[in-house]
């Protein structure tokens, strides 16, 4: 790894941080002790550009970061990084087979089900440990926590597609990244739907917290 990759990839990881600290709450209220928080976005982003091995990296780091500024366990660290890696690094892995807006898209999508399915699973088999509650009460949870990974995901998707090319512009014009790296280009018909997915989840979280 290159010392200009490094750099990028350390200065992602510290915006992703950043967004972290910044921006975290929870979406749905019977599942309180799941916060969202748009730190995924970023290491989407580095994974398209450099592919989903640094989607990897990004996660174990700001997994670590993050216990360390908010507290947790081991535990902690696991369900993290088993959430943004499903979520990030199957959209680079599939965008990185496909570079095209559509693989873009459909790379994103299948991150969404990942994500999701997989959070489904380990939540199950984690929170009777991790909140000694009986497994009954955990799967009683699983709709809300899925709808919860839905909204964060779909949101995470719609905001990726909005700011990938700004991001990715200005650290080329930095010379942050080569000028010759692969890009997406986003259409307008995309445009509308990230638009559309980003008003859908944001009204969902707004009904949630009982602002409307």
């Amino acid at each position: 790894m290159s010392t200009k990759k490094i750099t990028t990839v350390g200065m992602l990881c510290a915006m992703a941080m950043v967004v972290n600290l910044i921006i975290h709450f929870p979406i749905v209220p019977s599942v309180s002790f799941l916060n969202y928080d748009p730190k995924d976005i970023i290491i989407v982003i580095g994974g398209f550009i450099y592919g989903p091995f640094v989607c990897f990296i990004m996660s174990a780091i700001t997994s670590v970061l993050e216990i360390m500024f908010r507290g947790g366990t081991i535990l902690d660290i696991l369900m993290n990084m088993i959430s943004t890696c499903t979520f990030a690094l199957t959209a680079a892995y599939f965008y990185q087979k496909n570079h095209t807006k559509k693989g873009a898209v459909i790379g994103l999508t299948l991150g969404i089900i990942g994500c999701t399915i997989s959070m489904l699973v380990w939540n199950y088999i984690v929170d009777p440990i991790y909140f000694q509650m009986p497994r009954e009460a955990v799967v009683a949870m699983l709709p809300a926590i899925g709808l919860f990974n839905v909204i964060k995901s779909g949101l995470n998707m719609a905001v990726t597609l909005f700011l990938y090319k700004p991001i990715v512009t200005i650290l080329r014009n930095t010379n942050f990244v080569e000028k010759n790296s692969q890009e997406v280009s986003i259409s307008k018909e995309i445009m509308i739907i990230a638009a559309f997915i980003f008003i859908t989840a944001l009204v969902l979280i707004l009904v949630f917290q009982g602002i409307i």
